[in-house]
């Protein structure tokens, strides 16, 4: 069987569209960062201009590093999401590949079960889990959120790893069985490994919705300890006036991991997005 190849002209099409899918990604990110630097009235009456001597100003950032404890916000909102992305890849790795190298009675209603948490939103059982939490006593604490985060996250990684990881050269893993390897060895050594574009993928779409979300750490941490940043940022958001500086910068600090997560897993990102798509 003939393979087809990619001509340069398909790479370079495939690299203007990825450029400008980014460019117009990024521009609400570059507007919300231009005014986090500019005077309330320069918001206002040139949104989309860069600061200059007169506009500019960082009122935004001092109100912010006064007010309140951001820097908390910042480190609870780091512990939850990177403690909740580790359990998801790793759980969600395990169950992948248990569901793609095994065979057993009820494997394919177990994967079914799985990823009906794609399917259903985790909201829906707010009050159940908020129950469950108060009952356990895990309310305003940082657990709460990671536990519920990891189970957010789950099905979507058992969804797309177990694709991946059926991909992977049987030939491969007999050979290990055969050099004396166990399973757990098969798994973190050759398998893991194969995968790392997938496990970027979930790394990313898992991170964003956990990093920016508002409703679980309003339900279940509000507290002054326990805040994350975008619950933190609401501060500044007031009934009748809104602190529009200090929302923005609040804001623009909180965009600064998301960008790193992205630059350093942009590669694997864009290999797991499309890898299959073209044989």
């Amino acid at each position: 069987m003939s393979t087809a190849r990619h001509s340069p002209a398909h790479s370079i099409a495939a690299h203007a569209i990825l450029i400008l899918y980014t460019v117009i990604a990024l521009f609400p990110v570059f507007v919300i960062v231009i005014n986090a630097f500019k005077s309330r009235k320069a918001i206002f009456r040139e949104p989309l201009a860069l600061p200059n001597a007169e506009s500019f100003s960082l009122v935004g950032f001092e109100t912010v590093l006064k007010q309140g404890d951001f820097l908390l916000y910042f480190q609870n909102s780091l512990i939850v999401t990177v403690v909740s992305l580790f359990l998801v890849l790793l759980c969600g790795a395990m169950a992948a590949f248990a569901l793609a190298e095994y065979r057993f009675k009820g494997n394919t209603l177990m994967g079914l079960y799985l990823a009906l948490g794609i399917m259903i939103p985790i909201r829906l059982g707010t009050v159940a889990i908020l129950q469950m939490m108060v009952a356990s006593g895990l309310v305003n604490t940082r657990t709460a959120l990671i536990l519920v985060y990891t189970a957010q996250g789950l099905p979507l990684a058992i969804f797309i790893l177990s694709e991946f990881m059926r991909q992977v050269s049987d030939d491969l893993k007999n050979a290990g069985r055969i050099d004396g390897l166990s399973e757990y060895r098969i798994f973190f050594r050759l398998v893991l490994p194969l995968v790392r574009p997938a496990m970027a993928t979930v790394a990313v779409f898992t991170m964003i919705p956990i990093w920016n979300d508002l409703w679980f750490p309003l339900i279940l941490a509000p507290s002054e300890e326990t805040k994350t940043i975008t619950l933190g940022a609401q501060v500044f958001i007031g009934q009748f006036v809104t602190n529009w500086n200090a929302v923005l910068a609040a804001l623009s600090l909180a965009i600064l991991p998301v960008l790193i997560l992205y630059l350093i897993f942009s590669r694997q990102l864009i290999r797991g997005i499309t890898s299959g798509a073209v044989k």
